[in-house]
C-alpha cells in the first residue's frame, strides 16, 4: 500500500481580475491546489484544515472529494479566506485576507493527535503557513510529525506582501526549511532568502546549502527557464515544454504535487528515476498553464501529452 499525503495549510478563493475590472473565483491556495494535483496523479491524499460551512467552503468541499482528496476535519463556521488576483503577463500577484478565516481554526494537538492515529506517510506543508505567527504552530506540528515517523515536504513559496516584517519571514522560513526531508523553492524564493545566483546553472549548488540540513529531494523552479530536481544524489533538469499559456496560477503546486505524487505511488527507485519525474511534473504543470486559474491534470493526460 503507498503511504498517504497529508497537506496542512491554506485553502482559499483566488477573486482573479478580468479585463472589464470584474473579480472571478477560482478555488486555490498552494497547499490547497498541491493536495488536488497529487491526487488527480493518484496518491492517497488528506487536508488537514478545516474548510468553511460557507458557499465557498462547500465548494472546495466537494472539489476535493471530486479530486480524490479527503478532508480531514471537520466544518469551520469562520469564513473563507479570499486572495485578489491580479495576471500581468501571465504572471499573477497577490492581495490576501487572512484573519478569522476557517483553514487557520485548528490546533496543534488536535493535528498532531491525527498524525498520530494513522501510519506514517508525507506531511506536507508550506506558502502562508510559514509566514509568522502561524509558523509557530507549524514548527510545534512539524517537529512532532517528524517524531512520529512522517517525512516532511515544504514548498516555501515566500509571500512578502503578507509579512509585516520581511526579516522575520525569511528567518522564519530559514528555519522551517531545516525540518524539510523534501524541498520545493522558485527562483523567486531563492532571491528573497538570500542565495546570490539563482539561475538554473547554479542548482546543485543551491540544492546543496538545503542538503547539509538533511533534505534529501530539491527541486528548484525557474519559471519559463525550466527546473531542476535532485533526489539523494542523483539529479536533471529540463526546459519548459513548449505551452500556449493562459496563465501560471497553481503552476508551482501541480509541478510539486506530481513530484509528490510520483514519489509515493511509486517508492521505490525515486532516486533512478529523476528525470522521468521531472519530466512528467513540467509537463502537468505546463498542461495545467493552458487552464484559466488552478486545473491540475489527471495523470492520464500527463502520459497522453508525452
Amino acid at each position: 500500500m503507498s503511504a498517504s499525503i497529508w497537506v496542512l495549510g491554506e485553502a482559499l478563493m483566488d477573486c482573479v481580475a478580468q479585463p472589464d475590472g470584474t473579480l472571478r473565483p477560482f478555488m486555490g491556495g498552494s497547499p490547497f491546489n498541491m493536495a488536488r494535483a497529487a491526487a488527480l496523479r493518484g496518491a492517497e491524499v488528506g487536508y488537514v484544515n478545516p474548510l468553511s460551512s460557507d458557499q465557498f467552503g462547500l465548494s472546495m468541499h466537494q472539489q476535493l472529494v471530486q479530486d480524490g482528496v479527503q478532508p480531514l476535519s471537520p466544518p469551520s463556521a469562520l469564513p473563507t479566506s479570499l486572495a485578489v488576483v491580479q495576471i500581468h503577463n501571465g504572471q499573477p500577484s497577490y492581495g490576501f485576507y487572512r484573519d478569522g478565516i476557517a483553514d487557520r481554526d485548528y490546533s496543534v494537538n488536535a493535528v498532531l493527535l491525527r498524525l498520530q492515529a494513522h501510519p506514517p506517510g508525507v506531511l506536507h506543508t508550506g506558502s502562508l503557513f510559514l509566514v509568522p505567527p502561524e509558523h509557530h504552530k507549524v514548527v510545534d506540528i512539524l517537529q512532532g510529525a517528524k517524531s512520529l515517523g512522517w517525512t516532511i515536504s515544504i514548498d516555501v513559496n515566500l509571500r512578502p506582501k503578507l509579512a509585516a516584517d520581511l526579516g522575520q519571514y525569511v528567518r522564519a522560513v530559514q528555519d522551517i526549511a531545516k525540518h524539510a526531508d523534501w524541498l520545493k523553492a522558485s527562483d523567486e524564493d531563492l532571491a528573497l532568502l538570500g542565495f546570490a545566483q539563482t539561475t538554473r546553472a547554479n542548482s546543485a549548488a543551491i540544492a546543496a546549502n538545503f542538503m547539509e540540513n538533511g533534505t534529501s529531494r530539491v527541486a528548484l523552479t525557474f519559471g519559463a527557464h525550466g527546473a531542476w530536481l535532485g533526489i539523494e544524489g542523483n539529479s536533471a533538469d529540463a526546459d519548459v515544454p513548449v505551452t500556449r499559456v493562459v496563465d501560471t496560477v497553481g503552476a508551482g503546486d501541480t509541478f510539486w504535487g506530481n513530484c509528490l505524487g510520483d514519489w509515493v505511488t511509486n517508492p521505490q527507485g525515486a532516486h533512478l528515476r529523476v528525470a522521468q519525474t521531472l519530466r512528467q511534473a513540467m509537463r502537468a504543470a505546463a498542461i495545467n498553464c493552458e487552464r484559466a486559474g488552478c486545473q491540475p491534470p489527471r495523470y492520464a493526460e500527463v502520459q497522453a501529452a508525452e
